[in-house]
């Protein structure tokens, strides 16, 4: 059977995604360019061999729609041949992307892909697709739902009530996820994997001086008194500190067929193993990442015990924290260079920064088997485990 690899994977620095951010300035299809651009340099693959390109955008709207992952293609120059094509799996997007990118590959649709995705939070910001009074779910949702659907910071302090998660818990890891981003940075272990954007060289948003005594000092960020009274069990923990902030960025991976590499003289940086995506409660909605990674175990036959790295994506300490008591695995091997509390989370590309983050740490380490898993909204989660080769 064919099979598929990794063998070039980058991303740009991570901006805020505020009006003064550090990429503000830059359109989302210049953004995601930059990256395919820069991505065909370093492999040295020819853009003509390249038979499709996946992108996820999560707010598809004004200057992320009209299949901004086409645009992006033909601005970094890419051949008018090559298509593309733009898909939204929410905060999942981008990994959709690479699994999406490694079925074509080893189905023989395609030979060489590529998986991407970008989101520009400061010029599209989160929710512009959705008018003021608008329904995005429609009345068979309200009808299977009566008391409603929640917001995902809802469905966090949900998660962390219902693990007995504390705020003590949840700051002490955003701390660790900043001085593990910090210290990554300051030894290199970045440099591989970021491509400099217009003078922007370094993730906006880590805070290696942060500590656990000035996140204690945050507000919650989502109390509310309609959902204080119906979820009474809410002790409104989940603070801007210990949740990822909003970001502009993008990434992107270069997907081929082993003999495809091979016959091109490129290196491998990882064989794309197995895949899972689940769908769970959408009203916690960030919990799909425990069955999803239950199942991506058992469809590659490997146990938690066989898994080297892990990217679990940070949108809130509350599902890192909730995830690891449910599956034990050791928060050592978790985002060891830090995670999307400290990186950011420019949604639609932050499935294929955390794959661009895991393929580097994986040959630094040593790594034989890496999963990755992401939480998604509406109760979703993709996850897929890595193979060093």
């Amino acid at each position: 059977m064919r099979d598929a690899v990794i063998v070039e994977a980058v991303r740009t620095p991570v901006g805020k995604g505020k009006p003064n951010g550090s990429l503000a300035h830059v359109h989302p299809v210049e953004l995601l360019a930059h990256t395919l651009r820069t991505l065909v340099e370093r492999s040295g693959v020819d853009p003509e061999l390249i038979d499709d390109v996946i992108g996820g955008t999560v707010d598809q709207v004004g200057e992320q729609a009209m299949n901004t992952t086409r645009y992006a293609a033909l601005s970094a120059g890419l051949p008018e041949s090559v298509p593309a094509t733009t898909v939204d799996r929410q905060c999942g997007s981008s990994q959709q992307a690479v699994h999406f990118a490694a079925q074509g590959v080893i189905s023989g649709a395609y030979d060489i892909a590529v998986a991407s995705g970008v989101e520009s939070m400061s010029r599209v910001p989160m929710w512009s697709n959705v008018p003021e009074g608008k329904d995005p779910f429609g009345p068979g949702i309200a009808a299977r739902y009566p008391e409603g659907l929640v917001p995902q910071g809802i469905s966090a302090e949900l998660i962390a009530a219902k693990w007995s998660i504390t705020r003590e818990q949840m700051d002490a890891f955003a701390v660790t996820s900043h001085r593990r981003a910090a210290a990554a940075w300051d030894t290199g272990l970045f440099d591989a994997e970021v491509a400099p954007v217009e003078g922007v060289t370094r993730d906006e948003c880590v805070r290696p001086d942060t500590g656990t005594d000035v996140l204690a000092g945050l507000r919650p960020a989502y109390h509310d008194p309609h959902f204080a009274e119906r979820f009474p069990q809410i002790e409104w923990n989940v603070t801007a500190g210990n949740a990822s902030p909003i970001n502009d960025g993008a990434s992107a991976v270069l997907v081929m067929s082993g003999e495809t590499a091979a016959r091109l003289g490129l290196r491998p940086l990882a064989r794309l193993h197995s895949f899972a995506v689940t769908g769970s409660d959408p009203l916690l909605m960030l919990t799909g990442v425990v069955p999803a990674t239950e199942k991506v175990l058992r469809r590659a036959g490997l146990s938690l015990d066989d898994i080297d790295l892990f990217e679990v994506n940070e949108a809130f300490s509350s599902v890192v924290l909730a995830w690891q008591q449910e599956t034990g695995a050791d928060l050592a091997k978790v985002n060891v260079h830090g995670g999307a509390i400290a990186i950011g989370h420019p949604l639609g590309a932050s499935g294929t920064r955390l794959t661009t983050t895991l393929v580097h740490a994986m040959r630094e380490r040593g790594a034989r088997y890496a999963l990755q898993t992401m939480c998604e909204a509406g109760g979703l989660a993709n996850a897929m485990i890595l193979e060093r080769v």
